[in-house]
């Protein structure tokens, strides 16, 4: 599926729909996702501020959607865990960029080398107001590793 039809898709997916989350961008070598969530009535919390739940899960898919998408078919990718620090109450229209660079890639293919290897890589991104100010931080862990038949064995 090209990152287009993706992009629409999930913006038609209950989970993002019903929280008010918008994918406003997918890159097409998909390294590239922007995202917000604009301030309704039904994503606000007892004092009048963002949900948590709806901030954590404008983040939630996407880090290993774009790994997934940008390591070949050898690779298996899981969500690990995931922390929020919320920052300071969100209001009106919050965003999140998603970058995955190059080094990101080298990285995970450098740390996944041999038979066995499980790499559990940290993927930060903030969440901003209008302003540019940082509303809360979320860290996605990563699970990854070689599949069976495609890691190279250790001494022979």
């Amino acid at each position: 599926m090209n990152a287009s039809s993706l992009r629409r898709g999930m913006n038609l997916w209950p989970p993002l729909l019903f929280s008010g989350i918008r994918i406003r961008h997918i890159s097409d070598d998909f390294r590239a996702v922007d995202v917000e969530l604009r301030e309704r009535f039904y994503n606000k919390n007892y004092v009048g501020c963002h949900f948590g739940g709806s901030l954590f899960a404008m983040t939630d898919p996407f880090w290993m959607m774009m790994v997934m998408r940008n390591l070949d078919r050898s690779y298996t990718v899981w969500d690990k865990s995931a922390e929020i620090d919320f920052l300071r109450p969100g209001r009106g229209t919050v965003s999140a960029s998603f970058r995955l660079t190059d080094n990101d890639l080298d990285d995970i293919r450098a740390n996944t080398r041999s038979e066995g290897d499980v790499y559990l890589r940290p993927f930060p991104v903030e969440i901003v107001n209008r302003n540019g100010d940082p509303v809360a931080r979320v860290v996605k862990t990563l699970h990854i590793r070689r599949k069976p038949d495609t890691r190279t064995r250790i001494g022979g």
